[in-house]
């Protein structure tokens, strides 16, 4: 760390954006479809969280739960109250998707404040490709349940008449941004507050500004602990919302 802190002129010197770049996990050569990099490692310990989660949580079933068991179906009446609440009772028989959406997002921000980890959901291509899984899905189920009738999503009825058009106009373009902002919401979020603690990790290797320094990585960490749990939490309250509108397209 100090050689990285430390230029060759005494200053200050380190790179907060160096510790999202993906690497082969063994070796230095380039990276190819099958290489094993950091972020492949950490997103198989995001999956293999969720599993363990509900896979041993609910081995026992028992009737007075161990504290997995509890934390398990803490999670799965959260999730399943979100889902019904938001998309509606018809919305329920897509409770195991968006419940294991929620818990990857969950563990793998949660694994990423680990020290020496790798955050995928700082990546875009991770997040994007989760935002782009939501969209098709539920675009896909809007046009299946309801065909030609889905387009009726884009027309706002409690408009006057004139403007209709240019709302639908917007709603439109509006319904094409979706993947986007529920992609760069989430990696944006990690992707900064990862830097920052960077930067004040970087500063509290000098010795005048460390006390300063260690006080903000403190409250940093905190901080990023609070927008591990609720950037999980708006992914997957956004999914809801786009299932809702699948389901019920009508203004």
């Amino acid at each position: 760390m100090a050689d990285e802190a430390t230029s060759e002129g005494g200053g200050l010197s380190f790179h907060p954006l160096d510790q999202f770049i993906v690497k082969p996990l063994f070796g230095d050569g380039p990276i190819h479809w099958y290489t094993v990099t950091n972020s492949t490692l950490w997103l198989a310990l995001a999956v293999l969280s969720v599993v363990g989660l509900l896979v041993l949580g609910t081995r026992g079933r028992a009737i007075v739960p161990s504290r997995l068991q509890s934390v398990a179906e803490l999670v799965y009446g959260f999730i399943y109250k979100m889902v019904e609440d938001v998309s509606g009772k018809d919305g329920v028989k897509y409770f195991p998707y968006v419940f294991t959406v929620f818990l990857f997002i969950f563990f793998a921000n949660f694994l990423a404040l680990i020290p020496m980890s790798f955050s995928p959901t700082s990546q875009f291509a991770v997040t994007g490709f989760l935002a782009l899984a939501v969209f098709i899905s539920v675009t896909t189920l809007g046009l299946v349940k309801h065909g030609l009738g889905f387009l009726s999503l884009f027309w706002v009825t409690a408009a006057p008449l004139a403007v209709r058009p240019i709302l639908a106009a917007i709603e439109f373009i509006l319904y094409w941004v979706r993947p986007v902002s529920h992609s760069v919401r989430l990696a944006g979020a990690i992707l900064a507050g990862h830097a920052l603690l960077k930067v004040f990790a970087g500063f509290a290797q000098l010795a005048p500004a460390a006390p300063l320094a260690i006080l903000g990585v403190l409250a940093i960490y905190a901080l990023e602990v609070l927008v591990a749990a609720i950037q999980a939490y708006v992914f997957t309250i956004l999914t809801c919302v786009y299932l809702k509108d699948a389901l019920h397209p009508h203004h």
